[in-house]
């Protein structure tokens, strides 16, 4: 499935029915008023946040939503049938906002949240029209008209980790490696196009999700490469793992964490502040003397531990989980303190 995660849809809410002009016309009953009944209310259209969608692709190829409109008033003081509400479900993590003005509206970033916009209130019918000096009104309320928006959907992914790194920093291997995901890993750039979800488990209630963010390449926070769109993903991570790899052709580690660091500098929205972990990919490859130059390197960057892991081999990945682990428990009771 196509993944699409920004999208600009037209909505528009049921129209109220119209209230009915009618009297009463029966044997017997003579002057028997006015009994036209109300119009039924339009129905609402509602964006639905839902953990079966992981995409906004259903919205890419039909962009009009219209809620059904309420049905007019009838005789004998019947009132119209309400129009049906549509739910539309979008993915948990989708940003709704306003096109037009760009005020942010809604924030569905819970399994069931949802946010809507009311139809059309249906019109009044004659029989709430007659007074004292006036027993026969001719005239009814239209239907209000319902409300038409321009809306732009965005989607961040909801993680607990953003798996940071450069082209072929082996960012899928590792998540095949400590979750049931099973993205495309081959030993070319760009192997990965869209983020790719991962369930990483150390036990009974301790799961975390992370998600593997397309490789950036410099000038990523000013458009360059895949992986500046979708750096909005990560915005709502508890920390990134930043993954970087020795390729002898490439620049060294230090300098590709250096450089990742100044992409989430460029691209702001709060990234810089987050909490980062580094881990040395590939240790497989290296030498014992090459890898403790390439740590005590990284080291000196970050101030603070760096993870030697292979990927492939699984060598330093439990304790790297452990890390992450501890970072994303601790936000969570930070979280549930608050609350």
């Amino acid at each position: 499935m196509e993944f699409v995660d920004e999208v600009v849809i037209f909505v528009r809410s049921g129209d109220g029915g119209a209230g009915a002009v009618s009297f009463r016309r029966e044997k017997y009953v003579p002057r028997g008023g006015p009994d036209g009944g109300d119009g039924g209310h339009g129905g609402a259209l509602v964006l639905e946040a839902s953990a079966r969608r992981n995409t906004l692709i259903d919205y890419a190829r039909r962009r009009h939503h219209r809620a059904e409109g309420g049905r007019p008033g009838a005789k004998k003081q019947m009132y119209g049938a309400g129009g049906a509400d549509l739910v539309c479900e979008v993915p948990v993590g989708t940003l709704v906002f306003d096109d037009e003005t760009g005020d942010l509206l809604a924030d569905l970033d819970v399994d069931g949240a949802r946010w809507a916009l009311p139809g059309g209130r249906g019109g009044l019918g004659n029989m709430h029209f007659a007074t004292a000096t006036n027993r026969t009104p001719r005239f009814a309320q239209p239907g209000e008209p319902g409300t038409e928006m321009v809306l732009r959907l965005e989607l961040k992914l909801l993680a607990d980790v953003g798996l940071l790194g450069f082209p072929n920093a082996g960012k899928s291997t590792f998540l095949s490696r400590v979750s049931a995901a099973r993205p495309r890993v081959a030993d070319y750039p760009f192997t990965t196009l869209v983020p790719q979800l991962g369930v990483v488990e150390l036990g009974t209630r301790q799961t975390f999700v992370v998600a593997d963010i397309p490789g950036l390449i410099e000038g990523a926070a000013d458009g360059a490469g895949l992986g500046h769109q979708f750096l909005r993903h990560v915005e709502r991570c508890a920390c990134y793992l930043h993954l970087v790899s020795p390729d002898p052709w490439e620049a060294s580690p230090a300098d590709k964490l250096v450089a990742l660091d100044t992409e989430l500098e460029l691209y702001g929205a709060g990234l810089p502040e987050r909490p980062q972990v580094v881990a040395l990919n590939k240790i497989d490859t290296l030498s014992p003397e090459e890898l403790a130059t390439h740590v005590a390197e990284l080291e000196a960057v970050t101030g603070g531990p760096v993870y030697p892991i292979s990927g492939v081999t699984g060598q330093g990945v439990p304790e790297l989980v452990a890390a992450l682990w501890a970072i994303v428990e601790a936000r969570r009771e930070a979280g549930d303190d608050e609350e």
